[in-house]
């Protein structure tokens, strides 16, 4: 599988290479945590003032996550130990260090709040206005990562009475129909099926999302079944520049189609008119979010994953046409107005003795409404579809980089609260670490430019 390495004159390896307080200096200037500050302010002026640095604080738990230090323990350690290091946080020769305990409360309060996605939404609006994230694909995927909390044995299933044989009376059925339909209306929108999400909002989607530790499956690269006790990242990754556009963390035992809507409305909201396509695996291979990226004019490219469905007679596997010889039909465009994709005649047919015959037709066009799933634009198994899906591979590698680097799977607080916190601590300082990379290169682009 092909990788997509990003051409440049300076990366977040060499930014890492640099002395600690430069690359301190770089990381830092991108984040804005101003909104820190209204979590920890006094209500009021008077009484004792605080005797913590909280700002000082927060800014050695991004350096924890940038020098890849496991626990707080060790973290305190350092900041008792390297004088440089506590300075480079901010705090000053008058500071008391923190305990534990006083930044497990710092944690805490700031996991109750919404700071961290305020902050990273300004992050990325920074990015692009600077001109880093430009008009680009994105790509959806997720990644598993194990919690710190203990797995808890499975209540006991109470035995259910047996169902009363033979069909329900009218007024029965009737009864029970409702009650049916009552329960199903009452079950948190995460276990309904994908296309109820379509018509609830971005704030209802993120802030239901399953968050509690739970027992994840998936298969490995052997068809092999692994599993783990913990949680999922969703992200969307901007495939040339590599930027985590949003991520939602949920629970490991969500299926990974029910956090595209919500990826996907976030961007709609939030980066509207910026983006061609959606990069997706065909776990992805959902109805519902086919129709989600036509409602925000965005190219759906996911591999077709075939459900017990029978071979259609006069199509190919990627649902061309076919002639009588069973010669696949050339996609050759999509018609905007109307939406509809046109195929034309086969190259075999140039030599066909058939080719002049009526059942020989010239052109096929197939409107996109008659399977939004088989008909995509651009049309599977184009060439344009295969070099937008192998843009994907951006997600999978800003996958690695957050758990080799910047320490994913290094999960140390318990709830899915605090773990939620650490998903989007890592994930901010790899966009922090991209964003200051991107902008030493630029000047030294400049530079160049200059001296040339």
């Amino acid at each position: 599988m092909s990788i997509i390495r990003q051409p440049s004159l300076f990366d977040m390896h060499e930014l890492y290479e640099l002395e600690p307080t430069h690359h301190f200096e770089a990381v830092f200037s991108t984040i804005d945590l101003n909104p820190f500050w209204n979590l920890f302010d006094k209500p009021k002026k008077v009484g004792a003032p605080r005797e913590l640095n909280y700002g000082a604080m927060v800014y050695s738990l991004i350096a924890r996550v940038v020098e890849r230090i496991v626990t707080i323990k060790d973290l305190i350690k350092r900041l008792k130990r390297d004088p440089v290091f506590r300075y480079d946080c901010g705090f000053l020769h008058s500071d008391q260090i923190p305990s534990e305990a006083s930044y497990s409360r710092m944690i805490t309060v700031i996991s109750e709040s919404n700071v961290m996605t305020h902050i990273h939404d300004e992050l990325i609006l920074l990015a692009i206005n600077e001109g880093h994230i430009s008009d680009e694909n994105i790509a959806f995927d997720a990644t598993h990562f194990e919690a710190r909390d203990r797995a808890q044995a499975s209540k006991k299933k109470e035995k259910q009475t047996p169902k009363k044989r033979g069909r329900k009376p009218k007024v029965e059925r009737e009864q029970w129909l409702k009650e049916k339909q009552a329960a199903e209306n009452a079950r948190p929108i995460y276990e309904k099926e994908i296309v109820h999400q379509l018509s609830e909002s971005v704030e209802t989607l993120y802030k239901e999302a399953p968050i509690e530790p739970k027992w994840g499956i998936k298969k490995n690269s052997d068809g092999k079944n692994t599993f783990w006790f913990g949680y999922k990242g969703h992200l969307a990754v901007s495939t040339k520049s590599q930027y985590i556009l949003t991520g939602i963390m949920t629970s490991g035992n969500l299926n990974d189609g029910k956090a595209a809507i919500p990826l996907l409305k976030k961007i709609d909201r939030d980066l509207p008119a910026l983006f061609t396509a959606g990069l997706f695996d065909a776990g992805y291979d959902y109805e519902p979010i086919y129709q989600q990226l036509i409602n925000q004019n965005l190219q759906a490219v996911i591999p077709y994953n075939q459900r017990n469905e029978r071979e259609v007679v006069g199509y190919d596997e990627h649902f061309a046409p076919t002639c009588v010889r069973e010669h696949s039909y050339r996609y050759d465009s999509f018609d905007q107005k109307y939406k509809t994709l046109k195929y034309t005649r086969p190259k075999e047919c140039t030599v066909c003795p058939l080719r002049l015959d009526s059942l020989c037709q010239m052109t096929f066009k197939i409107r996109q409404s008659t399977d939004i799933r088989k008909y995509t634009h651009p049309a599977r198994g184009s060439k344009k579809w295969n070099e937008l899906y192998k843009e994907r591979t951006a997600v999978e590698r800003v996958n690695a980089y957050l758990k080799e680097f910047f320490g994913l799977n290094n999960v140390r607080h318990r709830t899915g609260k605090k773990a939620r916190l650490h998903f989007q601590l890592v994930t901010l300082v790899y966009n922090a670490s991209k964003l200051a990379a991107d902008r030493i290169r630029l000047e030294m682009e400049q530079h160049s430019l200059k001296t040339a």
